[in-house]
């Protein structure tokens, strides 16, 4: 079983400036990643794909041997990530000449992640013949009650009706992606145009390893929670241990 992991991480950053190379306690915040994929010892190679060269250059001095320019076109606010990704294992594919099964995405701004969920997502793809894995955390308020729409003179809900649910607690468990971790085989990475449906399945990790940096709050947070995990288990194990 060949396996790749993929850390894509772009230059620009509207939310948070430079927020993929910005120090957290002492690191910049891709290391977490790489740090996190070496210590699973489950990857023949772990690749990380940029259009920035700073960021590029951090990878290495933090041990990455195959750094992926990443074109222009691919890289811009509006781009999505799947083809990033789809063009990273191409060309790690092409360099080294070893089709994977398994591709592993980690996103390098979820550094609360363990590394248990990186492992739990990878086996849980293999065990079950999975087509991708998808990592997550119960949502804190009920869609069914709380997520809303505006209209031009109304309010209301995007699921059905709150009526079908006396109580909150009634209504069906749901989950809120946290983009920490994607598992796919390498075949569904390319043909599937959904992440959803048959052959899916999710990962559940906790409130507390599922905050993505996208602003300067989510980074606050992340470095207080990183600080006090620090202090209770010392920073040799702040990412978990296997």
């Amino acid at each position: 079983m060949k396996r790749l992991c993929t850390i894509c991480a772009r230059g620009g950053s509207k939310g948070v400036r430079n927020k993929n190379i910005r120090d957290l306690l002492g690191k910049p915040l891709i290391a977490y990643s790489i740090e996190q994929a070496e210590r699973t010892k489950l990857f023949d190679i772990i690749a990380v794909s940029s259009d920035s060269k700073e960021i590029l250059n951090v990878a290495g001095q933090y041990g990455v041997q195959e750094l992926v320019k990443r074109p222009s076109h691919i890289a811009t606010d509006e781009a999505p990530k799947l083809p990033a990704i789809q063009h990273c294992v191409q060309t790690v594919e092409q360099n080294v000449s070893i089709q994977f099964d398994t591709i592993v995405d980690l996103d390098a701004t979820s550094p609360l992640r363990y590394i248990e969920d990186i492992v739990g997502a990878v086996e849980l793809l293999e065990k079950r013949n999975a087509n991708i894995v998808l990592t997550g955390t119960p949502s804190r308020r009920s869609p069914y009650f709380n997520i809303v729409e505006e209209s031009e003179d109304s309010v209301h809900l995007v699921l059905p009706p709150a009526s079908l649910y006396a109580r909150r607690q009634d209504t069906p468990p749901t989950y809120d992606l946290n983009a920490s971790v994607y598992v796919w085989k390498r075949d569904w990475l390319f043909t599937s145009q959904t992440l959803f449906g048959k052959g899916s399945q999710l990962f559940v990790m906790p409130p507390e390893r599922s905050i993505d940096i996208d602003s300067e709050l989510d980074f606050t947070v992340v470095e207080c929670l990183m600080k006090q995990r620090s202090e209770k288990v010392g920073p040799d194990n702040v990412q978990g241990t296997l």
